[in-house]
């Protein structure tokens, strides 16, 4: 059985760390925008002929629009060309909030986009989506192989090199996993903030009750898309007094001036896997991806 991984030019590096980890070939798909903003793709082994029978294509959904229409292509291609399995490995998977109408008309995208998933892949496998009202993945993408890893215990180790004496803090209570889970690594304390959403940009922020004069604070979730979240959590944890805070990310969207945001609230460093590529970029999901990815592709022992 012959499987390869396919990527495209602008996630080269992360998706080359997860094929190397993984044992695989990996190869760019050449992708071209007409004037009117259609897209081609061009498979870098058509000429051969042959193509393998697992399809592994890596791409991070964020900014996901193009993006689910490059997976809609490859897909359906594959499968007339007789590949036998497709793996999607989305390390940010998008459309996952809106998991219920918040408001009369409003139309729910995490079940629809799921399915869309389900009907092109056999097996998915993504990292900290943000599932909030469902237990389960594969709620949402109703296949078998609906994998959802977690970056917090690669994201521990690197705060635990950084700060020896970390007090880690969610902005909010949604973000309990993920300090939960990074303190079961690390034995670090750690609690949540309580927030009220007034719109977009605007947040109010109530600390937990806990002694933070002279703490080395890191505030942890699992995607800093406004930053407007974590920078008012910043300054009320400055306020105080701790002694610095620093924010740790699985997901670092960071629209508009949104890392700017952070940084003027006070916040010394910021940490994020690369899960999307971004200059924060400080640790490699690759080696806990290659390790589900290889089980995946094995199959049935």
């Amino acid at each position: 059985m012959t499987t390869v991984l396919l990527h495209f030019p602008d996630e080269a590096v992360p998706a080359s760390r997860l094929a190397e980890a993984a044992g695989l070939p990996a190869h760019a798909v050449d992708r071209h925008r007409f004037p009117d903003e259609e897209l081609k793709l061009t498979l870098p082994f058509a000429e051969a002929g042959t193509f393998p029978d697992t399809q592994v294509i890596y791409r991070s959904l964020d900014r996901p629009n193009d993006k689910l229409i490059e997976l809609l292509l490859l897909a359906r291609h594959a499968r007339r060309q007789g590949v036998k399995r497709l793996v999607l490995v989305a390390p940010y998977l998008a459309y996952m909030r809106q998991d219920i109408a918040f408001h009369p008309g409003e139309i729910v995208s995490q079940t629809i986009v799921g399915g869309f998933l389900a009907e092109l892949f056999d097996a998915v496998i993504t990292v900290d989506p943000h599932l909030h009202r469902i237990d389960r993945l594969d709620q949402a993408i109703p296949i078998e192989h609906a994998i959802a890893l977690s970056g917090a215990p690669r994201l521990a180790e690197l705060i635990a090199g950084k700060r020896r004496e970390a007090l880690l803090i969610g902005p909010d209570e949604e973000a309990l996993q993920w300090v939960q889970g990074a303190a079961e690594v690390t034995g670090f304390d750690y609690d949540v903030c309580r927030k009220v959403r007034h719109g977009d940009r605007e947040v109010e922020i109530q600390l937990p009750d806990l002694a933070l004069t002279g703490r080395q604070v890191v505030l942890m979730d699992d995607v800093a898309s406004s930053g407007h979240t974590l920078a008012r959590a910043a300054e009320q944890v400055l306020a105080a007094g701790a002694a610095s805070v620093d924010v740790a990310i699985t997901h670092a969207l960071f629209a508009g001036d949104a890392l700017a945001v952070i940084e003027a609230a006070g916040v010394g460093e910021v940490w994020s896997t690369d899960c999307i590529a971004h200059e924060s970029n400080a640790i490699a999901m690759a080696p806990v991806l290659a390790e589900r990815l290889v089980q995946v592709v094995a199959g049935p022992a």
